[in-house]
């Protein structure tokens, strides 16, 4: 084993301090180097500590979380992940900490925060762990890559597109859509997310994107030029439907470890869209979608990944890419492109032409 993450808390609540110190030193492999009350003390502990990652609360006393991590990623980019609150407000105000370049969150229980918070230790302490590997410097000093206003157009041909993501996801779908047109291929979406966080993800996405997005509902008939995203209680699903296809929820338990699933999105689009399905797995930590993704293409549908260069984290992507699930990888600025592509019937010619070269 190699050195322990070394991890700084920072939170106004003694209580939270010491219940995020007890859950997060249970772990062998990682060590709270230190802990601060609000963001000028933090400042001066993480000159003096030079933690691996920083917990950081949105919501703290002389500077708000939010102004302290644009700091952070200013003068001395790190990965952070934000202590929310499971609130509309929390929710807002978290995506925004993603967007400024926080790794990842974790829900702050709203209430008895001593029995609840240590049922959340295994994903605290793996968040954490994530969070170390990360390339957050080396992401922060490369310029943001032009974002594409005006999207190539595209017949959607009967495809529907399937993503799923973890872990990095609010920024590279946002990536993504922003790079396709208004009337762009129907797409479905689940990221792995809470309730609430969803929803504010989705209204999010609709004022910035041009194609209209929403959070999926039962029934929701799937058309070109729209999103649905799965709601953070629930399984999205895609069923056949007269001469179309619609959304399904289901709230059934957890599988891979996540509600709502990729594996169970990309399962269903295997089973009813099968040929006309196009499947894409984004970043993400762990293997949900994996499986799901090689169903996809096993019933003929085209797969695609996101490369490990432009990965936050190179967790879901790999472990598709290593099963045999995805034709072929791309960086998260030619995805966009990619799906067009596979619309278009170029995709498939690409990766034919590929395989035939190697051999």
């Amino acid at each position: 084993m190699g050195k322990p993450v070394r991890v700084l808390v920072v939170d106004d609540s003694a209580l939270i301090r010491q219940l995020l110190t007890t859950v997060l030193s249970a772990d062998p492999e990682i060590e709270v180097v230190g802990t601060a009350d609000d963001p000028y003390v933090a400042r001066e502990r993480i000159k003096a500590l030079n933690p691996d990652v920083v917990t950081l609360d949105i919501e703290m006393p002389h500077m708000d979380g939010i102004t302290f991590l644009r700091k952070i990623m200013t003068l001395r980019p790190m990965p952070v992940i934000m202590i929310s609150t499971l609130t509309q407000a929390g929710a807002d105000v978290t995506l925004e900490a993603l967007e400024i370049g926080a790794v990842d969150f974790i829900a702050k229980p709203s209430a008895d925060a001593a029995h609840a918070l240590p049922a959340l230790a295994s994903e605290l302490q793996a968040k954490v762990k994530a969070a170390a590997r990360t390339r957050i410097a080396a992401r922060a000093a490369r310029a943001p890559a032009p974002v594409r206003k005006v999207a190539r157009s595209v017949r959607a041909n009967g495809k529907i597109v399937a993503i799923g993501a973890s872990t990095g996801g609010v920024e590279a779908l946002k990536v993504v859509l922003m790079n396709l047109p208004a009337d762009c291929p129907p797409i479905v979406i689940t990221q792995h997310m809470p309730p609430r966080f969803t929803t504010a993800f989705a209204q999010r996405l609709d004022r910035e994107c041009p194609m209209s997005v929403k959070e999926a509902a039962e029934g929701d008939v799937i058309e070109q030029g729209h999103v649905y995203i799965a709601p953070g209680s629930h399984h999205l699903q895609v069923v056949k439907s007269g001469s179309g296809y619609r959304c399904t929820l289901d709230d059934g338990p957890a599988v891979t470890g996540h509600r709502p699933s990729v594996n169970v999105l990309f399962s269903s689009m295997a089973r009813a869209v099968g040929r006309s399905a196009v499947g894409v797995i984004l970043t993400g930590m762990g293997k949900d979608g994996a499986d799901g993704l090689l169903e996809l293409r096993n019933a003929g549908g085209l797969t695609i990944g996101q490369d490990e260069a432009s990965s936050l984290i190179y967790g879901m992507p790999h472990v598709a890419f290593e099963r045999g699930a995805v034709m072929q990888q791309f960086s998260l600025n030619q995805v966009a492109d990619a799906i067009l592509d596979a619309c278009e019937g170029k995709l498939e010619a690409n990766v034919a032409s590929r395989m035939a070269h190697a051999v």
